[in-house]
């Protein structure tokens, strides 16, 4: 199995992070993976995104323009990224935040109140980690249990201690998809 992805949204929400989580994930579960980011020169505040790959088989090339899956956290985001699924694909985007939600009828659609669901557990900086969760829930492209090992690969030891409420905000996403 094979899952392109690419989470997009406002440099600081931890679109990053999130398709980094995903890429070691991956990795410790013994698959190929790629992980490409980008972002603008203003960073916070400017556009970012990153492709995340993760694949039983190798991955041919980390370069591709139409995608499995895409992870919206702003309307821009849904804007530019929605033509671009492949069909039978699907979009995750953030429902508190996007006032024109997609619209096409070939992809699998999942509307996440993950702003709303953050400030819930009084920390918007979870965003990134609801949105992973109903992606992992949705695709199964890794083992959600995996999640917490990369998570603290990927964040410094200094902020293990946020490992519990990021994991619960992940759940708190898986919750929003039922497949």
């Amino acid at each position: 199995m094979t899952q392109e992805a690419i989470f997009a949204g406002f440099g600081g929400q931890g679109v990053l992070s999130m398709g980094m989580i995903l890429a070691y994930s991956g990795m410790l579960e013994n698959k190929e993976v790629c992980w490409m980011p980008s972002y603008g020169p203003e960073m916070r505040g400017g556009t970012a995104n990153a492709i995340t790959i993760v694949s039983d088989d190798y991955i041919s090339s980390p370069i591709i323009s139409r995608f499995d899956s895409v992870i919206a956290l702003n309307q821009p985001s849904v804007d530019k990224f929605e033509s671009r699924v492949k069909p039978g694909g699907m979009i995750i985007y953030d429902s508190t935040n996007i006032l024109t939600p997609p619209t096409r009828t070939d992809i699998t659609i999942y509307n996440v109140p993950g702003s709303a669901e953050a400030v819930k557990l009084k920390n918007i900086k979870v965003l990134n980690m609801l949105m992973l969760g109903a992606f992992v829930r949705a695709t199964k492209i890794v083992k959600e249990e995996t999640i917490t090992e990369a998570l603290k690969q990927v964040l410094p030891e200094r902020y293990h201690k946020l490992v519990p409420l990021n994991m619960e905000a992940f759940n708190v996403g898986t919750s929003f998809v039922t497949n």
